[in-house]
């Protein structure tokens, strides 16, 4: 195998395994494999960036990321500190622990900050579990808190009204 090759491995394998460690501080169960799929990546270490292209689609336990484009940042310590999904719907599904439903959320722009455990829809964003909805153009959850932030004003877009739909508990 090449020096070049080895050095393309070696970066990609970097890549996800940042990317593991970041989604694996979501679960309090030990850490699951990564699985990622995309037609692209292009890694640069010293920024501390990945960036997938292409259809991506990342897993990892109750984890689900999808987008036209991921990116991964890692703080100066190496740690994942964001994951950023872009696309015309990305996608994210978390099942937080004890609950029966899956969280879903959909928007162009869905960023993932780890340290924070906090996700941030943006433009057209939708965010769904069971029955409730939430829509607007930007919502944010708390995951541990299970806290919902809805604002209509978007940066560059028309204002998207919040729209809510909870249903009565049970």
């Amino acid at each position: 195998m090449n020096l070049r090759m080895s050095s393309f491995i070696t970066a990609a394998t970097l890549g996800i395994s940042l990317l593991g460690a970041g989604l694996a501080t979501a679960q309090t169960a030990p850490a699951e494999p990564v699985q990622v799929e995309a037609d692209r990546l292009d890694l640069d270490q010293r920024a501390g960036t990945a960036v997938y292209r292409g259809n991506v689609d990342v897993r990892q336990g109750e984890m689900h990321l999808r987008g036209a484009r991921v990116e991964i940042q890692r703080n100066d310590s190496g740690e994942l500190s964001r994951a950023t999904a872009f696309g015309e719907r990305a996608y994210l599904r978390h099942r937080p622990d004890g609950q029966k439903e899956p969280i879903e959320g959909e928007a162009r722009q869905i960023i993932y900050h780890v340290a924070e455990r906090r996700v941030e829809l943006i433009d057209q964003a939708e965010l769904n579990q069971g029955g409730d909805h939430f829509s607007g153009g930007r919502l944010e959850y708390f995951i541990d808190k299970e806290v919902v932030q809805a604002r209509s004003d978007v940066e560059g877009s028309d204002n998207q009204r919040i729209r809510m739909t909870l249903q009565p508990e049970q």
